[in-house]
């Protein structure tokens, strides 16, 4: 079952990426959001922290290997905006 956050964050994925051909339902929680999967790359690596920096008040570090893993898929994307948000 997928979370009301998890479908909030796959349409700011889309949103934020124009991924014209990409809907909700098309992203797996589960598949990797980078390289394999999603398919996603550096560039939208960035365009996406800062989306999220913008919309739950998220800061992230560029470079740290925490913000690699919370961007693995989008299940532990969510993971990490529900603790942030609540912290």
């Amino acid at each position: 079952m997928t979370s009301e956050l998890e479908q909030e964050l796959k349409q700011l994925i889309i949103d934020t990426l124009e991924l014209e051909d990409v809907t909700p339902e098309d992203i797996d929680p589960d598949e990797p959001l980078f390289v394999e999967g999603l398919g996603l790359d550096s560039i939208d690596a960035l365009e996406l922290g800062l989306a999220l920096q913008k919309r739950y008040g998220i800061k992230l570090e560029a470079d740290s290997d925490e913000t690699r893993h919370h961007f693995r898929n989008l299940r532990t994307l969510a993971a990490l905006v529900e603790e942030r948000r609540s912290a």
